[in-house]
């Protein structure tokens, strides 16, 4: 049987793709790469930055393809069969990526380059690689005993599983739960958008009436608008419930054992847990800092958040009555009290934001900021009929990328939205090689009668993971590992969160939030409504992002070891930030998918962290002018074009001419006047 994945290919061959593929590619590959690291290992030749530092970071390049395809289709498009050959696939990575850093000849060939080198003759992108290659091996093992390397080993190849596993109990428990309703009466305060994508969803599964999911595009509005507060209390439990059921699909046994596991892991390096070894490897560096951190930003925000939720609870009661204002109320009261407060709500929006308008505007800027065009091109295959290709192309026509985009929800498709890659940028033998980009949503879909319109919350979404895609594309670095988004994660969210702010911009706005029956633009009066209420209700917003980091932080700086009832450690963890009941059928960290299966562990707090950088930014930007050539020349140049090759505080500095100043952020959240 002839096989795509193991024949030349440059972008990744959807259409003749099957999942038996899969694992022989995986098996041939990991034998090339093994053979490419022997050959490294063997040179006769003294170690160098080129035959070792270099050579490793391009080795294994085919088995990196193969996995970004496979890993990315078990995101966006699963099935039970990609699932169980993943289980099988990870143990075999991560037994792969042991046999690297605990190889002690290599590690003896890197050490020489490292402790050797004339460094002063490398050059900053250069001097970037060697070091992070050396802690690479340092970090993961290369210095322990023979006996500790093997249970390293068993450590790596359980937690491979282990995150596989959270996942497809977190997808499976959502798709699960269907709140079928056939009573127009329950569909009472439902905008028709909502109702029409429920009765889609119904007649899709053969259904007479509405069907309501736990997809975002299902969910939140349900959340927002529903006037049923019994039938809010069962989407919300049940949301919040996740793998929560002591069943089958049960998670806490699995995030106790990840997170006991990362900290077996961590002592064993010589770590005191899991948040220092990460720690380390970023610009918060110390679990102390990041501690500091949040309880500082908790200590501004939370008297407002505190005061938002005395207002939220009077206006409940005065409106319905209602004595004891719970989680399934917030969003619906909040909805209630920010179109009285501003005369708007999202219904009013969403026609002047269709799906294909955005994207439209968003490329708009995308080339007047940075000079890139994007063309349609249906020659590009995709893994999905609902996925678009890109070509993109900068100011002089030369090729920089190729763009995915995948924006509805769909059974194989894990909620969120996230960008991601099937090729890294990088240079080698005189060639510079283009990246792949994707981008995965989760947005509302079109009904019958009107197309894809989004609510203010997906533009922004659209917007942020658009500015990881270009943290992506316009890369521009040497070597793969330093490429595109391989920076420090807490600096990492800064190109993402950065495109946010010009959804909030009347100029900006200008370019894409336009009637999709009219094409009249959106007028003037409900620009200065969404502006005026971005800051609505953010002390609420702000605690619960912290508290959020604070899980975090609980989960991965302490033992977790420990941890007798998950629920009671999460409602300690809580503690300091709960402005709500607690319910004793919900629990968090059974679906807390960033930091038990994707990379955020001990890193969640990045996203505030980056906000401060991204406030800072676009203060700039607003200085000087939000299309400002000079500008967004600098961002591109300093941020999203040089990756991981240089510290992230020098890249910073060097754009802004100073280190960011938090009180951007305070002052754009309406919080630099709070009193702890």
């Amino acid at each position: 049987m002839r096989n795509p994945l193991l024949e030349p290919f440059d972008l990744a061959p959807f259409s003749k793709l099957e999942t038996a593929h899969f694992k022989p590619a995986f098996e041939t590959s990991l034998e090339k790469a093994r053979t490419e690291i022997d050959s490294i290992i063997k040179n006769p030749n003294p170690p160098t930055f080129d035959n070792t530092i270099a050579a490793l970071d391009y080795a294994g390049y085919e088995l990196e393809r193969i996995a970004s395809i496979f890993f990315n289709l078990n995101s966006a498009e699963t099935n039970p069969e990609i699932q169980k050959l993943a289980q099988e696939i990870s143990p075999m990575l991560a037994a792969f990526a042991n046999d690297i850093t605990l190889n002690e000849p290599l590690f003896k060939r890197v050490q020489t380059v490292y402790e050797t080198a004339e460094k002063t003759a490398l050059s900053e992108e250069e001097q970037m690689l060697l070091t992070r290659k050396y802690r690479n091996f340092q970090r993961n093992g290369a210095l322990l005993s023979d006996s500790a390397k093997e249970k390293l080993r068993e450590i790596d190849k359980a937690l491979s599983k282990l995150k596989l596993t959270f996942g497809e109990h977190v997808l499976a428990e959502t798709q699960k739960f269907k709140l079928h309703l056939t009573d127009p009466d329950a569909l009472s305060g439902l905008p028709e958008s909502a109702r029409e994508g429920a009765r889609a969803l119904a007649e899709a599964e053969g259904l007479e009436g509405w069907l309501f999911t736990l997809d975002y595009p299902s969910y939140l509005p349900f959340m927002k608008y529903a006037d049923k507060r019994e039938l809010r209390k069962k989407m919300a439990i049940a949301f919040g419930s996740r793998a929560f059921h002591s069943d089958a699909l049960d998670n806490r046994e699995v995030l106790k054992e990840i997170a006991s596991l990362r900290f077996q892991r961590a002592r064993l390096l010589g770590y005191k847990n899991h948040a220092e070894f990460v720690l380390e490897e970023r610009m918060a560096k110390t679990p102390e800092a990041v501690q500091e951190f949040l309880e500082d930003l908790l200590a501004k925000a939370l008297p407002a958040a505190q005061r938002e939720t005395q207002q939220l609870k009077d206006y409940a009661r005065n409106t319905d009555g209602v004595e004891t204002f719970e989680k399934w109320d917030s969003s619906y009261y909040s909805e209630k009290l920010k179109k009285e407060t501003f005369d708007l709500e999202e219904s009013e929006l969403k026609p002047y934001f269709e799906l294909s308008g955005v994207l439209e505007g968003m490329f708009r800027i995308a080339g007047d900021l940075f000079g890139l065009h994007f063309e349609e091109d249906p020659a590009i295959e995709t893994y999905h009929e609902e996925v678009t290709g890109f070509r993109v192309r900068d100011a002089r026509d030369n090729f920089m990328a190729v763009f995915y985009a995948d924006f509805h929800p769909r059974p194989g498709k894990r909620a969120g939205a996230w960008m991601t890659s099937y090729k890294p940028q990088f240079r080698k033998e005189g060639k510079n090689e283009r990246p792949h980009i994707s981008i995965v949503c989760n947005f509302t879909r079109p009904t019958k009668t009107s197309p894809s319109l989004l609510t203010f919350n997906e533009v922004t979404t659209l917007f942020h993971e658009f500015g990881h895609a270009l943290h992506g594309m316009l890369a521009d670095s040497t070597y793969p590992s330093l490429s595109g988004t391989s920076v420090y994660w807490d600096f990492v969210e800064l190109p993402s969160q950065i495109m946010e702010n010009w959804c909030y911009e009347p100029e900006a706005l200008a370019l894409f939030a336009k009637h999709y029956q009219t094409g009249e633009v959106i007028p003037e009066n409900l620009v200065e409504r969404i502006r005026a209420s971005a800051n609505f209700l953010e002390g609420i917003a702000t605690v619960r992002q912290l508290s959020f980091g604070m899980l975090d932080m609980a989960w991965h700086s302490g033992n977790p070891s420990t941890v007798g009832d998950v629920k009671e450690f999460e409602t300690a963890a809580f503690a300091k930030t709960r402005l709500l009941p607690e319910h004793a059928e919900t629990c968090m960290s059974t679906s807390f998918s960033h930091i038990f299966q994707g990379g955020y562990s001990a890193g969640y707090y990045s996203y505030k962290w980056a906000e401060v950088l991204d406030a800072d930014a676009f203060s700039y930007f607003r200085e000087k002018g939000i299309f400002n050539k000079e500008v967004a020349g600098k961002f591109k140049e300093n941020i999203l074009s040089k990756g991981g090759t240089e510290d992230p505080m020098d890249l910073y500095v060097r754009f802004r001419g100073r280190k960011p100043d938090p009180q951007a952020l305070l002052e754009r959240a309406g919080l630099a006047d709070a009193k702890s």
